[in-house]
């Protein structure tokens, strides 16, 4: 049964419709699971992988339990019912959200993070087993696009990762909102009949799409991979203006992928070939756009993936959205024996719902694959490119388009209907996105801070490797970072393990985020991915900057070396920048980039003849005693610590080695060097203060 099926009819009142509850229940649920995916993949990368120390066989296994344990649902709900499956998860759905609100970081976040994924995944489970087909194109497309918006206009640092009072209400409320819908969706509370009554479930098929389109829209639908941002090899940020402008652009095609999904399950006057030709173009458009932003074609792949998920979603429900027309008192079909033997090639609501139940929890296990190959491939040689990964999810949603276009024209649903899908609340919530766009680029508006110059011939260096901004108890720290940070008032800093965009890693923009903190200007050079890497801020003015792609020397996470040229007091100063990873065959190649940057060659205006003084500074993953620490002095550099104190900075909660560095060349010396004791990473930062000779 549908959730409204067997009710009476009722004359609706003049004015505003009644709220269609069961798609409010499907889009703020989809909302709080995506949020809670968030919190989840870092939790387990940060707590129990703790960065790559734990087997990642048994990290799989862990993961796997949470995704695995809903299939549960399935006996549990022919022994009570599906409605009350899908209640019992929406309320556990909700604990787990709200816990993760008050937790600290810490075990308690990692367990109430993967309760609330497997709560979230019964919760789907129920969804697919009670609601009616028509509402579950723009349910699930509007919860994964909500979740996107509120994402960017947050400054990708959701809800989880603030404190104080108005996150707190903000979650409260969203909370409130998804149990009010779906208490009223559930059999017990249902006055009114609130939604057409449709005999038609959703296709098993759309619901085993939602695992894949979750981890595209992820990856793709409203972080900095989409927004055509600075991630390229010798770039700076751009200006306040194309930055809005990037962000209103996804969040217009965030609510086009929310049109799409909700106009094409229903249909508009048009021939059947055009339906089939559009459903195909929709599948192309989505492999296209996610292969052109994996080869690192940025802006208009995201924008041209996000709105063909809407549209994928949509023509794989359009059979729903049919039958729910034609049974809703209107001319067509309803009438006619063909709309009885669309309906009964269905299947009819049990079996279909059944096999949609089951859909939804083995497209999420996709989900979990997906995302475990395409980052894994960071940490180990999978054999092919990892790049290959997204394509390969992406092909499924294109296919149950296409498939889901076919079965609505052999079932001559549209033959000779002409349908109009409901348009006031849509109308409403599409006014309201297209606003909550224009806000979130206000919101995200940041100008880049002008240049200064120092003083004098000292100035204050950090180095920082910072783990993706995750702090020791797995809470995103970048806020506390920058706040840090800026107590040192330092002139440069250098950062490692800079995310830009991960998935796997909450989808958060580092270094925007501790730039704007700082009130610095940021130049980021990609290592691993265009998305991950080190980075540079500083307000000082630059003279060169470039970026060069290490050798892997068998390693598979990949390294670069940022070289920097800064105008310090008039002296022009080299900075390379760098995160190694196989240091034995990387080492010398920094040492002859710093060679290289050390012959001076200054800029105009700049003075002095010889050689320009060079920093090698980050985390090296060597020891001063390494043998790779000899290729480096054999350059000309010097390690200035040893004669400060040695600090260590490894691991952070009980450092016993230092494998983070600021060697300097003749011209330099180290005034001062610390390595304060903070939890932001599980390293701890460098700060040394320099003097030119």
């Amino acid at each position: 049964m549908s959730e409204t099926a067997g009710q009476p009819h009722t004359t609706p009142a003049r004015g505003l419709p009644a709220p269609p509850w069961a798609l409010v229940m499907l889009v703020t649920g989809v909302a709080l699971l995506f949020d809670v995916v968030r919190v989840f993949l870092p939790s387990l990368i940060t707590l129990y992988g703790r960065a790559g120390e734990t087997d990642p066989a048994s990290m799989g296994m862990f993961a796997a339990l949470w995704f695995v344990l809903p299939f549960a649902a399935v006996p549990v709900a022919r022994l009570t019912s599906p409605r009350v499956v899908r209640t019992a998860g929406a309320v556990a759905l909700v604990a787990a959200r709200l816990g993760l609100q008050a937790a600290d970081g810490g075990t308690p976040q990692l367990l109430l993070a993967s309760a609330g994924v497997t709560a979230g995944l019964i919760f789907l489970y129920g969804c697919a087993r009670t609601v009616a087909g028509v509402w579950v194109p723009a349910g699930l497309v509007g919860g994964l696009a909500g979740a996107s918006i509120l994402h960017l206009a947050l400054d990708r640092v959701d809800l989880v990762w603030r404190g104080g009072p108005l996150p707190w209400l903000a979650v409260v409320a969203l909370c409130v909102a998804f149990l009010w819908a779906a208490f009223l969706c559930a059999a017990f509370l249902r006055p009114v009949r609130l939604s057409p009554a449709s005999p038609v479930p959703a296709p098993a098929a759309l619901w085993f799409a939602f695992g894949p389109m979750l981890m595209l829209a992820g990856m793709y639908c409203g972080g900095p991979a989409t927004l055509a941002q600075d991630t390229g090899q010798h770039s700076g940020q751009h200006s306040a203006p194309f930055t809005a402008l990037a962000v209103v652009l996804q969040v217009a095609a965030l609510c086009a992928a929310v049109v799409c999904a909700w106009t094409t399950s229903w249909g508009v006057r048009t021939r059947r070939s055009r339906w089939a030709s559009w459903d195909s173009a929709a599948g192309l458009f989505l492999v296209a756009g996610v292969a052109a932003a994996e080869i690192g074609v940025q802006g208009l792949p995201a924008l041209v993936t996000t709105v063909a998920l809407g549209a994928c979603a949509g023509a794989a429900g359009r059979q729903a959205g049919a039958a729910a027309e034609s049974t809703d008192g209107h001319p067509g079909v309803a009438e006619s024996a063909d709309a009885h033997a669309a309906v009964t090639r269905t299947g009819g609501r049990g079996d279909t719902g059944r096999r949609g139940g089951v859909a939804a929890l083995g497209g999420m296990l996709v989900f979990l694959a997906g995302a475990f190959l395409y980052y894994a491939a960071f940490d180990a040689d999978l054999g092919f490119p990892n790049a290959l990964v997204p394509v390969a999810v992406a092909i499924p949603v294109a296919a149950v388009a296409v498939r889901g276009a076919r079965r609505h024209r052999a079932a001559a649903i549209d033959a000779q209907a002409v349908r109009r899908a409901p348009c006031r609340w849509g109308a409403i919530a599409l006014s309201l996105a297209l606003l909550t766009g224009l806000l979130t680029g206000l919101l995200t508006w940041q100008s880049p801070p002008a240049t200064k110059t120092v003083a004098g011939n000292e100035f204050t260096l950090v180095a920082y490797n910072i783990r993706m901004g995750f702090g020791l108890g797995g809470r995103l720290d970048l806020d506390r970072i920058a706040a840090w940070a800026a107590t040192r008032r330092p002139d440069v800093v250098l950062l490692s393990e800079v995310d830009r965009g991960w998935l796997l890693n909450g989808g958060h923009d580092d270094l925007a985020r501790i730039a704007r903190g700082l009130g610095m200007r940021y130049y980021f050079a990609p290592a691993a991915d265009r998305l991950w890497g080190d980075a540079l801020l500083t307000n000082l003015p630059v003279a060169e900057i470039g970026s060069t792609r290490l050798r892997r020397h068998g390693y598979p996470t990949g390294a670069q070396a940022q070289s920097i040229v800064l105008d310090v007091g008039g002296h022009e100063v080299g900075i390379v920048n760098t995160h190694l990873q196989e240091p034995r065959g990387q080492a010398p190649e920094v040492a002859a980039i710093a060679r290289r940057l050390a012959a001076n060659t200054p800029s105009s205006g700049a003075d002095g003849a010889g050689p320009r003084p060079v920093i090698v500074a980050g985390d090296l993953n060597t020891t001063p005693s390494d043998p790779q620490m000899r290729a480096l002095e054999a350059a000309g550099l010097s390690d200035p610590l040893r004669a400060l104190g040695d600090p260590p900075t490894s691991p952070a909660d009980a450092p016993v080695r230092r494998i983070d560095h600021v060697l300097i060349s003749a011209g330099l010396t180290a005034v001062a060097a610390v390595a304060p004791r903070v939890r932001f990473s599980d390293h701890l930062p460098l700060v040394v203060r320099l003097r030119l000779d």
